[in-house]
């Protein structure tokens, strides 16, 4: 069986090869005439309806499933027909969709036996994006059905909610003996009995409600539930594990029985397909997925598998693509793969054409409604408004009980001829809504990316409309819908956003099943239209200011709006927290929001963006720098004070398990993409961003320059500062380090004591028994802690074993143990043989360790036991044996537990290090740390083609990926530490400028900066990562602790 490729999405609407006429004809167009039926015998077709009444229809035997389709939508004068279809059980007892284009011959075996269902097809993720009233009451039958068969589960508050609006719709107002008549001569759900009470109770609160807002609040509940117009197709994984798929407008998803267990957004499929029994989901590559590129599973035949294909495939097309895709051609000699392919309007076409178009208002009956109301006529029959031509009862195969019995009624292609004025009838087929004007591939290309660009903001601008049944991962799986009005499926609608930035209509979304259209993309046709900035290295040098000042701007809005939001408003949070952290960091967030529109306006003026540009006037920044430095000066004045806010912060944590709780969910939120604590000291790391770019401009400008008196000055300025709160930084970053990895180690009772510092953390291999054992181990400079990360949900490490450092001696036993890289501690209560994964990283650990063991010699440092009183004996540790082997490509994403509920970061860098086998030192931290970088790069996958342009930020060992710099948090996030940083080779095909490449074992990832100098600083800073120092620093013991 050859691979089935979904369906590539084309401009405009086109027709198929050998395809009947009848494709022309659009349900949305009641009062057009069809084309001659075809020729051959007529056949009678029963169609159940959804109002369980029953119509029959004549058509020929040549006709294709459209003409059926378009003569059932006509009889009911339905508008929006395209979100529902024809369902009947095939030869093989399968449920299936009757197609459009085959003819109906060739799909329906024995017609006359055969009961065909009008059924919804297509579930809209907002039933406001439902525009007629005839649509709505459709759906809710369908949702009455679906409710009663217990096909759509729910708890029974919901279920009696949605039972409360089904029977007002039905009688009326609340009326006690007869509503409880009522629901007990008529089932609207399984085991209805216990929730009476309950449905009158909700019923009582709908006094008022007509027929039609019955409607909409039943739509209202049920498209908030997890099955809504869910139909599971049964299947297993690669362990035979029994599982279901379904599809929806989001993408496809997997249940095991009712539960949700995990969701695959079509912007993250590459491509389906199937081979036999086995269903194919080709995913992105994604840096924070810990899926295979493939996932597979097995359906119980290729029928199944085809199917589910098929439903896919339409889905995907009717919500994500705007016009209906072109067919491809019919190849002469040789087919490969199925030709199947989505035939009819997308739902941006019908809603388009519903709100574009006027029809008449054609009143409908409402079979079940006892409910008259003078707005509106209510005849107490059945769906059609149109007379019976013939018309027979026949019992019901499944009657609902307490229905009354379905109706059969005749219709032939007749029907579909209207009664109003031929010359009002529109043309069948609808304008493209967007040309492709003679533009070429790369114009369609830049036109998409900033189409899904503008998707992408849409629904982040309506967070109210986001599907709470969708699993949001990573990337996060998130599930948008439109808003009722100018919105479709997340998207805004044409009228807002289908211009590009250059004037021209974009082309319609390509299918991301097939390729990487999804993502923003940027080409060479791209590159050459962009503004010609300028070129000069000061141009840059202060831009990396902007870029790097935006990002800080954002990381003063994590602690003044997102943390006092989620904790700083708590009724535990202490008064005296609340106001050292407002005094601190309201007045620096509003200060720097000035700064940061001042410098702005400069870089603006610099590249010539603004009328009031004057050459050489504005081409410099040191003037800008030197006002705001001074400014600052009086807010820097307290900034040595901030271990002061770490300490109180961590004591009110101490203090009170809920604040505890409401901290740790807080880190835990992508806004806070790093510990909370770093964003607490990031204003004094931002003055030694300020030295660093000041130094760069001196340093490029010749003393005779017009901006280098203004660079000297603000360069004293900030130095003088910088020097004065350079030993409390370093004492304030060894306090926040501590408080850091108290929360990631279990077992330790007071590991944050005066004098006490921290050295190096990192991954060894301790010898024992049972041989070589990964272990975790921390060095202070008092103490040696080893741990391990077992079988927790919280992500943290458990202490097994603590070594002195006074009196400790080291030495190399390689050739004593036979294993490479080995050393042994010697202590004076036991030993301990370890070996690193480098003959790099045990000259690291050795030179670290020989350093602390001098300086304990010489220091009264901290001596007191610092490991948790029921902590099992070191030597005797059962856990040894037990290590958690996790995968690696989960140490981005944060972990959960069913056992305990209160997981931390499963991120930090002892999680890295743990997982790549590394370690690094205080030193590293302090580098890391001091070297931010923010700005735009393109980046590119090892195996494709386009580059995607990101906002990144550098930032504590990290890459941090951002859509645009205006995002609140970042998308993903890449772990540096591992990686190498080099410049392509030529064998690889990068023939760009100013490229650089990341990899690390299988993973390659290419870089692009815009010059000379941002690829020299994007080099340089992950290199301060990539290549970690080894020279140890310590604190003067002399020095006061902060803590």
């Amino acid at each position: 069986m050859a691979e089935q490729d979904p369906v590539p999405m084309a401009a405009g609407a086109g027709q198929r090869l050998g395809a009947p006429e009848t494709l022309g004809i659009s349900t949305l167009d009641p009062g057009h005439r069809p084309p001659a039926m075809p020729p051959g015998r007529q056949v009678t077709i029963r169609v159940r309806m959804l109002d369980d009444t029953e119509e029959l229809f004549d058509i020929s035997q040549k006709a294709s499933g459209k003409v059926l389709f378009d003569l059932v939508c006509s009889h009911m004068n339905l508008i929006e027909g395209d979100y529902f279809g024809l369902e009947f059980q095939n030869h093989q007892k399968m449920i299936v969709w009757l197609d459009h284009i085959k003819p109906i011959i060739k799909q329906l075996r024995r017609p006359k036996h055969t009961i065909l269902r009008f059924a919804v097809k297509f579930f809209p993720p907002d039933h406001a994006q439902l525009l007629e009233e005839l649509t709505r009451y459709l759906f809710a039958l369908q949702i009455k059905q679906d409710v009663s068969c217990g096909r759509l589960t729910c708890n029974d508050s919901s279920a009696a909610l949605m039972v409360s609006h089904i029977i007002q719709s039905e009688i009326g107002d609340f009326e006690e003996s007869h509503c409880r008549s009522h629901l007990l001569n008529n089932n609207y759900i399984p085991d209805q009995m216990p929730l009476i009470d309950k449905i009158m109770e909700f019923h009582s609160k709908n006094l008022g409600q007509t027929p039609a807002e019955s409607d909409y609040q039943l739509l209202e509940v049920a498209r908030r539930l997890e099955m809504y117009g869910i139909r599971l197709h049964p299947a297993k994984d690669r362990e035979g594990t029994r599982l279901s798929l379904a599809v929806a407008h989001t993408g496809v998803l997997v249940f095991q029985g009712h539960t949700k267990i995990n969701a695959f957004n079509w912007s993250k499929v590459r491509k389906l397909s199937f081979k036999r029994k086995r269903f194919l989901i080709k995913l992105r590559a994604d840096l924070n997925s810990s899926y295979q590129d493939t996932l597979e599973f097995l359906m119980a035949s290729r029928d199944c598998c085809k199917i589910f294909w098929k439903i896919c495939v339409e889905y995907h097309a009717f919500f994500r693509l705007f016009e209906e895709p072109k067919p491809k051609p019919k190849p002469v000699l040789f087919t490969r793969g199925s030709s199947f392919r989505f035939s009819g309007r997308t739902q941006k076409q019908v809603i388009d054409y519903v709100r574009e178009s006027e029809f008449k208002k054609i009143p409908f009956d409402r079979k079940h409604s006892r409910v008259q109301h003078s707005s509106r006529v209510q005849h107490n029959s059945r769906l059609s408004p149109l007379p019976s031509p013939r018309h027979h009862e026949v019992p019901a195969e499944h009657g609902a009980p307490g229905l009354e019995s379905p109706h059969r009624r005749h219709w032939t292609e007749s029907a579909l001829v209207s009664a109003e004025d031929p010359s009002a009838s529109r043309t069948t087929r609808l304008s493209p809504t967007h040309q492709r004007n003679g533009h070429d591939d790369r114009d369609r290309t830049g036109s998409v990316s900033r189409t899904e660009e503008r998707r992408g903001s849409a629904r982040q601008t309506h967070p109210e409309h986001l599907n709470t049944g969708v699993v949001s991962n990573s990337p996060r799986l998130s599930a948008s819908s439109g808003h009722s009005h100018g919105m479709v499926n997340g998207q805004k609608s044409l009228e807002l956003c289908s211009h590009s930035p250059d004037g021209r209509q974009p082309s319609p979304l390509t299918s991301p099943l097939l390729n990487d259209a999804g993502s923003v993309r940027t080409d060479d046709e791209d590159e050459v239209r962009r503004k010609r900035f300028p070129t000069d290295r000061a141009y840059f040098i202060a831009k990396e200011l902007l870029t790097t000042e935006r990002t800080y701007v954002k990381d003063l809005e994590v602690v003044t709006v997102s943390f006092q939001s989620a904790v700083g408003q708590d009724e535990v949070t202490p008064d005296s927290l609340k106001n050292t952290v407002l005094s601190t960091f309201e007045p620096l967030h509003k200060f720097h929001t000035g700064f940061l529109r001042e410098v702005e306006q400069r870089l603006a003026l610099w590249e010539g963006r603004s009328n009031a540009h004057i050459k050489g006037d504005y081409q410099r920044i040191g003037d800008v720098m030197l006002k705001n430095l001074q400014g600052l000066k009086p807010l820097s004045a307290n900034l040595h004070k901030q271990s002061e806010l770490l300490v109180e912060l961590e004591k009110a944590c101490r203090a009170s398990r809920r604040l505890e709780g409401l901290c740790r969910d807080f880190e835990l939120q992508k806004v806070c993409y790093v510990p909370l604590n770093v964003f607490i000291l990031r204003p004094l790391h931002r003055l030694i961003h300020y030295k660093q770019i000041l130094e760069r401009l001196c340093k490029h400008y010749p003393a005779t320059h017009v901006d280098f008196r203004d660079c000297r000055a603000a360069l004293a300025d900030v130095s003088e500062v910088v020097e004065q709160l350079q030993g409390s930084l370093i004492k304030m970053e060894n306090l926040q380090k501590l408080l850091e990895l108290r929360k990631d180690l279990i077992g330790v009772d007071n590991l944050v004591v005066p004098g006490r510092e921290f050295i190096r953390l990192g991954c060894l291999s301790k010898l024992s028994g049972k041989g070589l054992q990964q272990r975790m181990f921390f060095l202070f400079n008092d103490i040696i802690l080893y741990t391990s990360r077992g079988m927790t949900g919280t992500n943290q490490f458990k202490v097994h074993g603590q070594l002195p450092l006074h009196g400790m001696t080291i030495r190399e036993s390689e050739d004593e143990w036979g294993v490479p890289h080995a050393f042994t501690l010697v202590a004076e209560r036991q030993s301990v043989v370890v070996a690193a994964s480098s003959m790099k990283e045990m000259e690291k650990w050795m030179e670290d360790i020989r350093g602390a063991i001098e300086m304990a010699k010489t220091s009264n440092g901290p001596t007191s036991d610092i490991l948790s009183s029921n902590l099992i004996d070191s030597n005797k540790c059962p856990e040894d044996s037990s290590v958690d082997a996790e995968s690696e490509d989960d140490i981005t994403a944060p972990h959960t537990s069913l056992d305990k509920p209160a997981p931390h970061r499963g991120n930090t860098m002892v999680h890295v290090c743990w997982h790549r086998n590394t370690s690094v030192s205080m030193v590293d931290f302090s580098v890391a740390v001091e070297n931010q970088l923010s700005g735009n790069l393109l980046r590119k996958f090892k195996n494709s083609n386009g580059w995607q342009k990101l906002w990144v930020v550098f930032t504590n060992f990290s890459l941090f990926f951002y859509k645009s710099h205006q995002d609140d948090y970042p998308l993903a996030s890449l772990p540096l530490l591992g990686y190498s940083v080099t410049i392509p080779t030529e064998s690889e095909n990068i023939h760009k400028d100013y490229v650089f490449k990341l990899h690390f074992k299988s993973h390659v990832y290419y870089f692009r900066s815009e010059s000379e100098y941002t690829f020299e600083r994007w080099m340089e800073v992950i290199r301060s990562a990539t290549l970690p120092s080894g020279v140890p620093r310590f604190l003067n013991s002399k020095e006061s602790h902060p803590h």
